[in-house]
């Protein structure tokens, strides 16, 4: 571990002040004024000498700083080019700093060696929190973890289980790659500018393999059954997959047709896409 440089309120205003700059809500940017929440990630995320972390939004640098401390290998990415030059004057030499907006970056350029694999961990802007999270679990496979910072109700609809209210279709696809719990809350106060919602922290850990065998059906197909089946959540499941499923079909795997999307888990949706699968004669998946 190396010696942190910590970041507090005045440091920060002090830097926005000095350069100009001023918080921007098109970027959703909040940044944390607050030594020990920044520290309490870094410890969460459980990385160290010789590890690899993926940060994404990293603004000023108060958490970069708190993971550049525990000895790992970052690679901090922020969209802000006015903030880019003074993130990379504050920052060590075990971090990279990168240009560039996180949904649209090439992460397998960017993690190029695909021997290693990386600990995303950040205070994701609200607005990209979860296309981002599923972007990275859909594409980027050398991310084998993440520990972020999200609204409140991202992270409970993120980690939420069958039967729950807030389980939805983004629940289902997320457990296709990944198990996920809550492992904090984080007050509205620590931040720069106060925001006006909740945070959580979420833990993503990739599964060594996916929930259902490819064998059985790929992601692409059952992700589609999952979208179809939550466009109306409120309907039974023979409403909402008819003209994809028969009744018959939900039976045969032990759905019963009368069943709301929420109820049913990865594994489920898995053995409803290998059952169309095998009705329309379609070559198992490599």
């Amino acid at each position: 571990m190396t010696e942190m440089r910590r970041l507090g309120r005045k440091d920060l205003h002090r830097l926005l002040d000095e350069n100009g700059l001023t918080p921007s809500k098109a970027l959703g940017q909040n940044f944390v004024a607050d030594p020990n929440t920044v520290e309490r990630i870094a410890r969460l995320a459980g990385v160290g000498v010789g590890d690899r972390v993926l940060e994404i939004g990293a603004g000023l640098g108060s958490l970069t700083l708190a993971l550049a401390a525990t000895g790992a290998d970052v690679i901090a990415v922020e969209i802000d080019r006015y903030i880019v030059p003074v993130l990379a004057g504050l920052v060590p030499n075990n971090v990279r700093v990168v240009e560039g907006d996180a949904l649209t970056l090439d992460f397998g350029e960017l993690l190029s060696d695909e021997r290693s694999t990386y600990t995303l961990v950040a205070n994701l802007p609200y607005n990209v929190a979860t296309p981002l999270v599923m972007t990275l679990l859909e594409h980027v496979p050398q991310i084998s973890r993440m520990i972020v910072m999200v609204q409140r109700e991202v992270a409970e609809r993120l980690a939420a289980t069958p039967g729950s209210k807030i389980y939805a279709g983004v629940t289902a696809r997320r457990s296709y790659f990944a198990e996920a719990k809550i492992v904090g809350q984080v007050s509205a106060e620590v931040f720069i500018p106060k925001p006006r919602v909740s945070s959580s922290l979420i833990e993503i850990t990739r599964r060594p393999m996916p929930a259902v065998d490819v064998k059985i059906a790929p992601y692409s197909e059952i992700a589609a059954l999952i979208r179809a089946g939550f466009s109306s959540r409120r309907k039974m499941l023979r409403r909402s997959l008819s003209g994809l499923v028969s009744e018959e079909g939900l039976i045969a795997v032990g759905i019963d047709p009368t069943a709301r999307a929420e109820t049913i888990d990865i594994f489920e949706w898995g053995k409803l896409a290998g059952w169309i699968r095998s009705q329309e004669n379609l070559p198992s998946p490599s």
